[in-house]
């Protein structure tokens, strides 16, 4: 299996040019993250935490969608010890108690598409995610020894949120990314497979370029070692194929408004030919075909698909955040965004369209068209949700103008603004992930015997979606961070950020 060192030609994790650069500024970073594996790979369990006990606070139940007021929350060595009206709690010595009156507790909320495990950004971008109450992430294209790095962190203590991680991406002949693993064919799917596997990704991330039988090849192999495939369904493959064969969850809503669209075998070819010619500019085709996608929309079509991915239970993360981005790099109000104090001055720089490869060339009309095809997936979303199609939230962060921890909140907006309840938004930041990952007996509720990853707010989400933004405090892997420790890990992640400011 050879990886390919040529540059991106498509959309994807990040701004090339900002990759680079902060590359050469922080490869000493990478050096220290592989240090950092050796050195923690023997280390005990993490230091005891002392007990936390949230007294007098509405609960939230995310399986039901409501509240159970006036309850005590006990956490001890990392989990939740009980929860039971307030005034019945056994209230462990020394434990550190907190006022819950007129606050609300949910679960760790998690970011389900990020890209945050790169050498020296991770120490800028974890605490920033915990400030903003995001416990968990996936990582779905980082550096495989910060990712281990990533979970080490966790693990002994620190402020860092919990992971699971592909690593590298799996593509086909000339990939997009340098650094993928490329399949020309099955056997080299399977091949990829298990030494991604063997190599430490709890998954395994397939993408656009992946030829037919070396997608198929890899579903096979990862569903035969016991792991699974995610990602973008590859301009190969059609949705309803990569449903029935098993991808478990699909980003992006990739190939879905191409499938429902009555022009669908059309376009499908005129895009294999342009992945066959070395010379042909596939974003240009993909662009091309944005107003016949949006004038060829089949609600049949479509309504067959939505039944097809709810009754395979395929996920879907829209990552509506990084859509809405991707349509609006012109609009100078949307980019005159102040949390990208946040953020590298290189990579600010890199979002700019004007300096990006993937949208410098667009014309007035691609992006008029681009507004139009966010609006579609609006619309997608909506009925995929009515179909009962299951849903997660995540970003795509690191993309243009999607930010650590900050953007999770934007895309529970988003996924409102689609339709989806302020109690279904949520879920799909807590218990669908919980779910997605087998892990129910430990994580997505605030419940006895789970993990004690918390999140405090100051008003009620049920409410308004927007209330998930009012972080009073969190509770990571037992630890209690405080409103004033949370700005104190967002001022270090600024500084960091932004060193000569």
């Amino acid at each position: 299996m050879a990886k390919n060192k040529t540059k991106p030609t498509q959309v994807s994790v990040a701004s090339y040019l900002a990759r680079k650069v902060l590359m050469r500024r922080f490869l000493p970073a990478l050096l220290f993250a592989c240090c950092a594996v050796l050195a923690t790979s023997q280390a005990s369990a993490q230091p005891k935490a002392p007990a936390v006990v949230v007294e007098h606070v509405s609960v939230i139940d995310v399986r039901a969608g409501n509240v159970h007021s006036d309850q005590t929350v006990v956490v001890e060595r990392g989990r939740i010890a009980s929860v039971a009206p307030a005034g019945s709690a056994k209230i462990p010595a020394g434990a550190t108690i907190v006022d819950g009156r007129q606050k609300f507790l949910i679960p760790g909320l998690w970011d389900m598409h990020v890209h945050a495990a790169w050498p020296g950004l991770d120490q800028m971008f974890a605490p920033l995610f915990v400030a903003n109450g995001v416990t968990g992430v996936r990582e779905m294209y980082g550096s495989p020894f910060v990712i281990a790095a990533w979970k080490q962190k966790y693990q002994t203590g620190e402020a860092w949120p919990r992971m699971i991680g592909a690593g590298h991406i799996l593509d086909g002949p000339r990939p997009f990314w340098p650094g993928s693993v490329v399949a020309a064919n099955a056997d080299e799917a399977k091949q990829a497979v298990d030494k991604l596997h063997a190599d430490g990704a709890d998954f395994i991330k397939v993408y656009t370029k992946l030829p037919r039988d070396a997608y198929f090849a890899a579903l096979d192999e990862a569903k035969r070692i016991g792991t699974y495939c995610a990602g973008h369904v590859p301009d190969a493959v059609s949705v309803s194929e990569a449903s029935d064969h098993g991808q478990r969850s699909i980003e992006h809503l990739t190939g879905v408004a191409l499938e429902c669209s009555k022009d669908v075998d059309a376009m499908r070819a005129e895009r294999a030919a342009a992945a066959a010619d070395t010379s042909a500019n596939l974003m240009k085709i993909w662009l091309g075909q944005s107003e016949r996608i949006l004038s060829t929309q089949d609600p049949k079509r479509a309504a067959d698909l939505f039944a097809r991915l709810a009754r395979n239970h395929t996920w879907q993360v829209p990552t509506m955040t990084v859509l809405r981005s991707m349509s609006s790099l012109n609009d100078s109000v949307f980019t005159a965004d102040p949390r990208v104090k946040y953020m590298p001055e290189q990579i600010v720089t890199g979002w700019n369209w004007k300096n990006d490869f993937r949208f410098r060339s667009r014309t007035p009309e691609e992006w008029a068209n681009g507004k139009k095809m966010f609006k579609l997936y609006t619309e997608i979303v909506r009925a995929m949700n009515r179909a009962g199609v299951p849903i997660m939230a995540g970003t795509d962060m690191l993309n243009p103008f999607t930010f650590p921890g900050f953007s999770l909140h934007d895309e529970l907006v988003n996924l409102t603004d689609a339709g989806l309840s302020p109690a279904e938004a949520l879920r799909a930041a807590t218990l669908s992930p919980a779910v997605f990952m087998n892990a129910t007996d430990s994580l997505g509720t605030v419940e006895k015997g789970k993990r004690a990853d918390l999140v405090l707010l100051d008003a009620n989400p049920l409410e308004d979606i927007h209330n998930t933004h009012k972080v009073n405090a969190v509770v990571l892997n037992g630890r209690y961070y405080d409103r004033v420790a949370l700005d104190a890990l967002m001022a270090a992640s600024q500084k960091m950020a932004r060193p000569e400011h």
